[in-house]
């Protein structure tokens, strides 16, 4: 990691002055820094984790499916998308390989309460779970971001829906009693009561004091993971990422990440650097108008080759 001072933050990345305390450890990521290991001749699909994405609703069935297909071609060994029945056909249509799981759907095509008791069973065996993408704000959406965060005992990706549910109910995220990481744009960030009125840096800090044990990844230009005081500023993507679905992307190569078994601040740092350096890729070939989520997910294994091709580190 590169350190910088918050004074070149603010003039690389066009924040507003960022806080000049030297408390805070700032760093702009590198290639460099994720070197990824060879993986064993010998190993099989339970080597690499199970992922489990609980998301969708009617209407919404694409971003389960960019989420699954990110998180399947990101080294999960199984993937397994659970959706409302309302959208299972669609969804299952769509998906590459994950194993598309349907759960009893509410009146309003998204979970119903019934679907709680069938994914406390997935959560049990998951090594890692992300919800939110295409969940919707419904009751039942509610009550099944409150379920997971109460129940869940692997690491845990909120995304979406699900950012803007434990908005209206911020207790929620205080009952998380596994390693949870965020990743809101900064919608969804002032949705969370995160505060932008002092610029990105400060906003993610004031943020990460509330919430200690939380790993913050603020979206947008120059994206932030943050945990505590220690902050990496993302130096890969460009402006064909500004696009519906590209988060649901990051969702899934993060899910597939910590399903891995990769501590949760690295994999947090590499699947941004990962999902940026794909937009780049993409954008080099298509420009930055026609870029899809889609593409990104193409573009995922030259991205993985930029910092595979050391070899075994460990």
């Amino acid at each position: 990691m590169k350190r910088i001072s918050a004074g070149e933050y603010s003039r690389l990345f066009s924040d507003f002055s960022g806080p000049e305390d030297e408390a805070v450890s700032l760093s702009v990521a590198e290639e460099r820094d994720f070197l990824l290991p060879r993986r064993e001749k010998r190993s099989h699909k339970c080597s690499y984790g199970r992922a489990l994405i609980i998301a969708g609703s009617l209407g919404f069935s694409g971003a389960p499916v960019l989420a699954a297909n990110a998180c399947e071609r990101s080294g999960a060994g199984l993937t397994q998308l659970a959706v409302p029945e309302s959208i299972y056909p669609i969804a299952a249509s769509r998906c590459d390989g994950a194993v598309v799981t349907p759960l009893p759907a509410s009146e309003d095509g998204g979970f119903s309460a019934a679907a709680l008791r069938h994914i406390l069973p997935l959560l049990r065996r998951a090594d890692a779970c992300a919800v939110g993408p295409g969940l919707g704000l419904s009751e039942g959406a509610a009550g099944t971001v409150g379920f997971i965060l109460q129940n869940a005992e692997c690491p845990l990706v909120l995304d979406a829906d699900a950012l803007t549910i434990c908005g209206r109910r911020p207790e929620l995220l205080s009952s998380c009693r596994v390693p949870l990481i965020l990743t809101p744009h900064e919608g969804e960030f002032s949705r969370l009561g995160g505060d932008l009125s002092s610029g990105r840096l400060a906003g993610a800090l004031e943020f990460a004091a509330r919430y200690p044990e939380a790993i913050l990844i603020l979206k947008g230009h120059g994206t932030l993971v943050c945990r505590g005081h220690e902050i990496t500023v993302n130096p890969t993507g460009n402006p064909a990422l500004a696009k519906g679905g590209s988060g649901d992307v990051l969702c899934g190569i993060l899910c597939a990440l910590l399903a891995q078994g990769f501590e949760p601040v690295f994999s947090a740092r590499i699947a941004v650097w990962l999902h940026g350096a794909a937009g780049d890729l993409a954008c080099g070939e298509l420009g930055e108008y026609c870029v899809t989520p889609s593409d990104l997910i193409r573009c995922l294994p030259a991205a993985f080759g930029k910092i595979c091709e050391i070899g075994n580190i460990f």
